[in-house]
């Protein structure tokens, strides 16, 4: 956060002095008394205080409040700024804080693929550029005021994840950050216990078009067909698509797997630039196009971009390709789990495990709520379309995939665990040097990344 003084600070949220001095600094920023975790930070609350002790750590502090204390209640290394309203002082600091700083900042949701080319373009950018951007995937929306606040003064670029969880997400992030530049990954069904419908989801993410400065950019992929439901001409801007397709304005052809990655021409202003991107699968060439063209609104060439794309390092457990028991290969993608992830993970297996013994170990998808058994029943369809030679399910609501399967006639074996325990065991019996393991569900389920840690060959 870029420093600033209380005396400052009140002139900005209309505050009074009621303790403490105008000279204090404040380098941090808080709405809730669990982000505080330095010393001279800000925390805007309506709430009474009671327990200071728990706070001397991070003294001094700088309360924002309407609460009003009583006399000696308040320690002395406490400065009290009363307001009438805590909740508009705190959004007329952010939304003073974000005017200080014209800078592109790219905002990205989407129901996969946001963390990846979020990565892109950091590293793209980093190069000759002092970048800000949302760590790994913590991207929820307590988090936006700390990623604001991390925008200082030599920063010249930033990029942050907007996900979804619930509608007004997206529309709330862009209340913090205010962006230049958006990106819509693709959308596939996830969050559903929130966003109620497909069409709701849909929707959450194209409140995407409403946060972005009216002079910015929206990129889109073109060939989504979720994300074509999106009416994008109401913005005002530049809209850019990414794609296959012949109207796409950055278009991707001679598609190849190759060592390590994938290998394809960029078609773009009746030129063609040769790409490759370390990772497999199709879905990474649809993130490297979103970064190519984020990158290109921000002054680099589409020939320095596929440059510099060359030596992005993808995150681990994300289609990570390793040595795996019995002499056969994994592919441990238990980074996250939708439908539309799990389609991509699959045209990998059979991508890279050509004339191999094919096992998928599919995970439940989570932030389903009601919609639980239908989207698992479509989550059988992708895996049928595909075809595996032998399916492993671990988690009660994942069974629904395997006796989808069995339904529509699927010959090969199927197995039904609760948890992970049983099928290292039944692996080892039917696992050799022929064999590709993918096993694919999300972070957050423990037994699925206890049995991805126990397929690996302990040599890696």
């Amino acid at each position: 956060m870029k420093a600033h003084t209380v005396g400052e600070i009140r002139g900005i949220i209309a505050g009074e002095l009621v303790q403490g001095t105008d000279e204090t600094k404040v380098y941090f920023g808080a709405y809730r008394l669990k982000q505080i975790k330095n010393k001279n930070t800000i925390l805007f609350t309506s709430k009474r205080i009671v327990n200071w002790k728990s706070l001397e750590e991070f003294f001094p502090l700088v309360l924002a409040t309407e609460w009003k204390y009583k006399e000696n209640e308040i320690p002395d290394n406490i400065t009290v700024i009363n307001v009438i309203n805590s909740e508009q002082a705190y959004w007329k600091f952010i939304h003073y804080y974000r005017s200080l700083f014209d800078i592109p900042v790219v905002a990205i949701t989407g129901t996969s693929g946001k963390t990846t080319t979020k990565e892109m373009i950091r590293h793209i950018l980093s190069i000759d550029h002092k970048v800000t951007a949302t760590n790994l995937t913590s991207n929820s929306r307590t988090a936006y005021l700390q990623y604001l606040l991390k925008i200082e003064e030599d920063t010249e670029v930033a990029v942050f994840e907007t996900a979804v969880g619930a509608p007004g997400d997206v529309l709330k992030a862009g209340e913090y950050f205010k962006p230049t530049i958006g990106i819509i990954t693709n959308i596939g069904a996830h969050h559903l216990n929130y966003c109620k419908t497909l069409e709701g989801y849909i929707a959450a993410k194209g409140e995407m078009v409403e946060i972005i400065d009216p002079a910015g950019v929206i990129i889109i992929n073109g060939d989504d067909f979720n994300t074509r439901k999106i009416n994008v001409r109401r913005f005002p801007g530049k809209i850019v698509k990414i794609g296959k397709k012949r109207n796409s304005h950055f278009k991707a052809t001679n598609i190849h797997y190759r060592k390590d990655g994938m290998q394809f021409s960029v078609q773009h202003k009746n030129k063609n630039y040769q790409v490759f991107v370390p990772g497999f699968g199709e879905h990474q060439v649809y993130n490297a196009l979103y970064a190519i063209a984020a990158v290109y609104e921000m002054g680099v060439s589409v020939t320095e971009a596929a440059r510099r794309l060359k030596s992005f390092i993808k995150y681990e457990k994300q289609l990570q390709v390793l040595d795996g028991i019995n002499g056969s290969i994994v592919l441990d993608d238990t980074w996250s789990m939708t439908t539309t992830s799990l389609e991509a993970a699959l045209k990998v297996l059979n991508e890279v495990g050509l004339d191999k013994k094919k096992i998928a170990i599919i995970g439940t998808i989570t932030d389903l709520g009601s919609w639980g058994y239908i989207i698992h029943k479509e989550a059988g369809n992708i895996v049928y379309q595909n075809g595996v030679d032998v399916l492993i399910t671990i988690g009660f609501h994942a069974k629904i995939i395997a006796d989808h399967l069995v339904e529509l006639g699927f010959k090969s074996p199927v197995y039904k665990f609760n948890n992970g325990t049983l099928v290292y065991d039944l692996l080892k019996e039917i696992v050799d040097d022929e064999t590709i393991i993918l096993i694919k569900g999300d972070m957050y389920s423990q037994s699925i990344k206890e049995l991805a840690f126990k397929l690996r060959n302990k040599s890696n």
